[in-house]
């Protein structure tokens, strides 16, 4: 599997030309460096929550027209789009097969928000060796320990750095990949990623770090992990 991330949680997961797309939010369009058409080829999309930097409506429904590919959700994201005139088929718990990859879905907790109410959200366990719990560094995901890969959200309101590392303590995978820091700049992201990569170093626990600066789609904006 090839996994391809853009900027902020927007990621691709690939396999024997099968493009699964997740999380076209607001802040991987929000500087023109990522466009919808760069997804025209893609078979499924999941949307995993309803926040805007997850569900950008007007760039979906333009990947949608371009790619004809069945959107994949919650009850309450699939409310939302159907007011959009946008069709969704509900996927929240159960395995899902997708090109020969195995998404087993699952309800996670979003970690909490300044006066907002928390989202439906949807997580997933890829393959039997990648978590993807979203927006969530809930205690609840502790028993998910020692997988190959954690796609691990690094900068947020919801969260800082010393919950961030305890999270992954826990968790104890083998690699980890950054996610959830499209609002940063390359400089500071550039300090966040160093101080991770330290981190887990001592633990044995590779941070993969996205490449270069945000420059253009072969530097910042595309991340590859082959597993």
């Amino acid at each position: 599997m090839k996994i391809t991330k853009y900027i902020h949680s927007c990621l691709v997961f690939e396999q024997d030309g099968f493009k699964l797309l997740m999380d076209p939010g607001n802040y991987t369009f929000a500087e023109g460096l990522v466009k919808p058409e760069e997804f025209a080829d893609v078979s499924a999309i999941i949307i995993t929550h309803i926040h805007p930097d997850h569900l950008d409506m007007d760039h979906l429904k333009k990947i949608i027209e371009l790619s004809g590919a069945p959107v994949f959700t919650n009850n309450q994201v699939a409310d939302a789009l159907e007011k959009q005139g946008i069709g969704a088929e509900l996927l929240t718990e159960g395995t899902r097969n997708f090109g020969g990859m195995a998404f087993k879905a699952m309800p996670v907790i979003h970690m909490p928000l300044l006066d907002n109410l928390i989202p439906e959200m949807t997580g997933f366990i890829i393959n039997n060796t990648i978590l993807h719990a979203v927006d969530s560094l809930d205690s609840s995901l502790y028993q998910i320990k020692n997988i190959e890969l954690l796609i691990l959200p690094i900068m947020a309101p919801f969260c800082n750095e010393l919950q961030v590392a305890q999270f992954a303590d826990t968790i104890q995978p083998k690699h980890i990949l950054p996610v959830h820091d499209g609002f940063g700049k390359s400089f500071f992201l550039k300090q966040r990623h160093q101080n991770y990569v330290k981190h887990f170093e001592a633990q044995g626990i590779q941070f993969h770090q996205p490449l270069g600066g945000r420059v253009s789609a072969e530097t910042e904006i595309v991340f590859k992990f082959n597993l």
